[in-house]
């Protein structure tokens, strides 16, 4: 009498890798998308390689989608119209207490750490010395619903007794970068940009006023309704881009300093969370 079983596992061991190929060689593009932290054109161009190797990676093919406005990225990435979100730290935790958790991927590593800080900046031949210099002043933010660009900044500030209506004058310019030309230009007194700007643009005559608290760097969150497997593997893909050469080249693309992708939790973010309950102490006053 022959035995079944040894054939029925070998069927089903066909139909599996069958099924396997399949899905790859049919796989549904996705989404990767970005918040214009940049122009648009240089965040299409930080991003393109990660895109591509990504698509690599899964079988999928991976298109970079950048919003229009930190609100509506925030908007898209909770209501699960993107398929990977790149998010700051602010927009992720507003996102998670508007819309609920969602799987994390992975955060940045920059020169080694996975965090970040921000800078309050001024001309570096101006008067201004220290924070309650800049009551009566003129300042600029990025986008409101920028970690670096304006939340930590604007906690530094009130911490410093310079609330916003202590202030002659402030404009959110939507950009780190919108704010760097503002303060060199003489619009504005001082403003609020990320340090990796900061640094970029400092020998063009800016000087820091205040440096922020560190904060658990920018994060990728998958689409919750991803298939279980696919999100395994985007989160392989990005903690591996450090070990392969396509992964290290994408990694300098998107930040010369950047050193890696590491694993996230919620819990990394709960003291931005302590920063967020602080402001709204300030405003409720």
């Amino acid at each position: 009498m022959i035995c079944a079983r040894p054939r029925l596992a070998v069927v089903l061991l066909v139909l599996s890798v069958i099924g396997a190929t399949a899905r790859t060689g049919n796989a549904e593009p996705l989404t990767l998308g970005v918040h214009p932290y940049l122009a648009p054109a240089e965040v299409t161009r930080r991003f393109a390689p990660l895109a591509e190797y990504l698509t690599k990676a899964t079988g999928s093919t991976v298109s970079v989608k950048i919003a229009k406005s930190y609100q509506e990225h925030l908007d898209a990435v909770g209501q699960d119209q993107v398929d990977i979100g790149f998010m700051g730290p602010a927009s992720y935790v507003e996102m998670i207490d508007r819309y609920g958790h969602k799987p994390l991927l992975g955060r940045l590593e920059i020169s080694g750490k996975p965090s970040l800080y921000g800078v309050i900046a001024v001309r570096a031949n101006g008067p201004i010395r220290d924070l309650q210099d800049l009551n009566g002043k003129r300042f600029a933010f990025g986008d409101q619903n920028s970690t670096m660009g304006y939340v930590v900044p604007y906690y530094v500030l009130a911490q410093a007794g310079v609330t916003i209506d202590k202030l002659r004058s402030h404009a959110f310019l939507n950009s780190h970068m919108n704010v760097v030309l503002g303060v060199l230009a003489g619009d504005f007194d001082a403003g609020a940009m990320k340090g990796e700007v900061f640094e970029k643009y400092q020998s063009r005559g800016l000087r820091v006023l205040a440096t922020t608290p560190e904060i658990s760097e920018h994060v990728f969150i998958a689409r919750k309704s991803l298939p279980a497997d696919l999100i395994v593997s985007l989160r392989q893909a990005l903690l591996a881009l450090k070990t392969h050469p396509q992964g290290k080249a994408a990694m300098h693309a998107l930040n010369p300093e950047m050193t890696g992708v590491v694993p996230a939790t919620d819990r990394d973010y709960d003291n931005l969370r302590t920063i967020f309950k602080a402001l709204k102490n300030v405003d409720s006053k």
